[in-house]
């Protein structure tokens, strides 16, 4: 059957299908490209290879067990992911999170911002042919990510951002490991700038090359890195404040020409300010933790303690659960009685925190926030990642949407490449940092 596309291309042009088993269009994009020799005539981008019902999926999950499917959008920057629709649900609910809750989600928000962008621009190099500038990359994301899976117990999908405030306390050394991220990483920052900002054949393959006007990018929807690549200094974070992020000094960089360069720069600018967000956060955090006592019983023991009395020694609770003692909780989780979830050593070690453990969690019975809707946005990777729900007054959602930083972006990308050479492609759908998950949902 002969489509559309093709019923409009001139006789002399050749058809050319690039993705979806390209390298470089990460096995979720197709475009269907006229050349004329070199130069590209026409496109057409046809994205939704890794669509699986992520919305719809949310609507028959409970509150609280959707949480995993959030991790799977853009799933380098997953922390991001679980703010944004845990930010949603509490401004649905009205509840108000302990300020030390605040400041972990700033910095685990943050390192993730800077582990998206160093993934975003080592792919963009290699696909350019800068192979050491991504393993310079990757090596700086691997302290990172060291932190990211200190405190979560994981790195990529984390599920660590919980409604009301964050699954557990930091781990015991983080402080130790993040400043040895932050070294790292400005040392990676420097190194690569070193070997890109003034290559002759990198700047070839990005300078003046997909130019996005700031009124066109605008009318795209066009938001994060990519719009400030523009001039537009538009940043969730300073526009409408959340979290801490009103308390703290970062700047929020620009570009003046809206290619392809412009949006690598503005990424290699915006991790320097996001580790210097970091730094910030390092002191409201510090505070010495609780030392557990050799008296501490395993479970099993506190439970059979507790028959008749509460046991007076503290639960020993297994390295995965630590930091979400019950009181450790108030200052890292909403203490709403509605909302609440008992800590791990009452729910291990007596009955009444098993029950309410098992009442919050249960089909049919936890989580009901008040009928209504609520929107709620975070400054992702990509740009403004907003969470749009609508509760009935049940234990799931009756409406969940996403807005797809991602999706606003790609859409400019049939209309930035034509006209261009073939070899444009790459370096301007690189600059993109097109994330399946997030983009097709």
């Amino acid at each position: 059957m002969t489509t559309a596309f093709q019923a409009e291309a001139r006789p002399e042009s050749m058809l050319v299908n690039m993705g979806p088993s390209h390298p470089a269009m990460h096995g979720t994009i197709r475009i269907m490209l006229e050349l004329e020799g070199e130069r590209i005539r026409n496109a057409d981008v046809e994205v939704g290879y890794l669509h699986r019902g992520f919305e719809k999926t949310c609507e028959n999950r409970t509150w609280f067990n959707l949480l995993i499917y959030t991790d799977r959008l853009n799933y380098v920057s997953p922390l991001l992911n679980n703010l944004g629709y845990a930010m949603a649900v509490e401004k649905l609910c009205g509840l108000e999170i302990p300020e030390r809750a605040q400041w972990i989600r700033v910095l685990m928000s943050e390192l993730s911002r800077v582990s998206d962008h160093l993934t975003c621009l080592a792919a963009m190099a290699m696909e350019t042919g800068a192979f050491t500038a991504f393993l310079y990359n990757m090596k700086a994301r691997e302290f990172l990510w060291d932190v990211i899976e200190q405190t979560t117990g994981a790195r990529m999908t984390t599920s660590y951002i919980r409604i009301g405030g964050v699954r557990a306390d930091l781990h015991a050394d983080y402080e130790k490991a993040v400043r040895r991220g932050i070294d790292e990483t400005r040392k990676v920052i420097k190194d690569v700038r070193g070997l890109l900002d003034k290559n002759v054949i990198f700047l070839g393959r990005t300078r003046d090359i997909a130019v996005m006007g700031r009124d066109a990018a605008v009318s795209y929807g066009w938001t994060g890195p990519a719009l400030r690549s523009t001039g537009i200094a538009y940043d969730v974070r300073r526009a409408h404040p959340y979290l801490t992020y009103d308390r703290l000094a970062f700047d929020i960089p620009t570009g003046d020409r809206g290619d392809n360069f412009d949006r690598y720069l503005v990424r290699m600018a915006e991790m320097e300010q996001s580790l210097r967000i970091i730094e910030q956060c390092l002191d409201p955090l510090r505070r010495d933790r609780p030392a557990r006592g050799p008296t501490s019983l395993e479970p099993a023991e506190a439970i059979r303690a507790g028959r008749t009395t509460p046991p007076d020694a503290a639960v020993r609770l297994s390295p995965n659960l630590e930091g979400a003692e019950k009181d450790v909780l108030g200052d890292i989780q909403s203490t709403d009685p509605k909302f609440a979830i008992p800590g791990k050593d009452a729910v291990y070690g007596t009955i009444e925190g098993l029950i309410s453990h098992f009442q919050y969690f249960m089909k049919d019975h936890g989580f009901r926030p008040p009928a209504g809707e609520a929107y709620a946005a975070v400054e992702g990777g990509n740009g403004e990642l907003g969470f749009f729900v609508v509760s009935d007054g049940t234990d799931r959602p009756y409406r969940l949407h996403l807005r797809a930083p991602c999706l606003h972006v790609v859409s400019a990308l049939s209309g930035l490449i034509k006209g261009r050479l073939l070899a444009d492609i790459i370096p301007t759908f690189g600059s993109m940092n097109m994330i399946g998950g997030e983009l097709d949902r």
